[in-house]
Parts: structure tokens; C-alpha cells; sequence
């Protein structure tokens, strides 16, 4: 699994001309499934953005959680995140997981989120054309990888 985290002042998605959910200060997390991911990848990742000390402390120090600072959350599934670039100039997504695999690992992952933070998760819709607008705060953008947690 991977994943986009931006720090956000607010963000929202919007699907054919509504708006399906929108945030405040939180994170806006792009998550993109391969094959290969499971349940294991997926609760591995909660945790560490949960416990992502991003947000300013009092004396704007970038040293509290999501959950310190009531933040919120909104999750995009992003098959793109596991484009393959190397050869051409077109990218290759055979990487990423098919719908049987990455629609319930998407759902998972939300579930879990909401969970552990006692939060409601704001999503898009899998495999919609979504339009996704954001105002970066810091600028703060976090990308994670399962493959790469050491």
C-alpha cells in the first residue's frame, strides 16, 4: 500500500457536480493498493498516521498527532500512486490491485482509520471521476509505502 498524506486547511471531494465529502484541518490521504497488499499493510499504515506528529504544538513545533489537534480525516482511493514509470513514457498500472482485491482493502483501510481515531472518515467513491480540491497547510505532503517500513 501507498499513500499520500497532505496536511490540509481544508479539502473536499466532489463527484459529478456534488460535493461527496469535505474536511477542515485534517489530512487528506491518497491511498493506492497493489496486489500484493492485505490487512496487515492496511492496519500498519492507521497507526502510523495516526501517530504522525505534523501539527504545530504551541510554540509551532510540528509535535502533535491528528488526535491532539482534532483533526480530520478524508481518504481517495489513488490506483496511480503505483504507476510504473520506467520504461516509456506511459505509465503501466499493473501494479496496482484489481477491484476484487483494492475495493475491500479500500473499505478496510477506512474502517480501521475510523476505529482507532473515533472518527467519522470522509471518502470518494471507488473508481468515480472525482475532482479533489485541497489547500496544502505548511506546505506538509507524507508519502508511505508498506514495502518500505523499515
Amino acid at each position: 500500500m501507498r499513500i499520500v498524506i497532505q496536511r490540509v486547511s481544508h479539502a473536499s471531494v466532489t463527484i459529478n457536480g456534488n460535493v461527496k465529502s469535505s474536511i477542515g484541518k485534517g489530512f487528506l490521504i491518497l491511498l493506492g493498493i497493489a496486489e500484493n497488499d492485505t490487512k496487515e499493510d492496511a492496519d500498519w499504515l492507521v497507526k502510523k498516521v495516526l501517530g504522525l506528529r505534523v501539527f504545530d504544538d504551541e510554540n509551532g513545533v510540528m509535535n502533535r498527532d491528528i488526535m491532539e489537534t482534532d483533526g480530520e480525516l478524508l481518504v481517495i482511493s489513488q490506483f496511480t500512486l503505483l504507476a510504473s514509470y520506467k520504461k516509456g513514457n506511459r505509465p503501466s498500472y499493473i501494479r496496482a490491485a484489481r477491484h476484487d482485491i483494492s475495493i475491500p482493502l479500500y473499505e478496510y483501510f477506512c474502517a480501521r482509520l475510523g476505529q482507532e481515531s473515533g472518527k467519522n472518515i470522509g471518502t470518494g467513491e471507488f473508481g468515480a471521476d472525482m475532482k479533489v480540491e485541497l489547500l496544502n497547510d505548511g506546505p506538509v505532503t507524507i508519502c508511505m509505502d508498506t514495502k518500505n517500513k523499515e
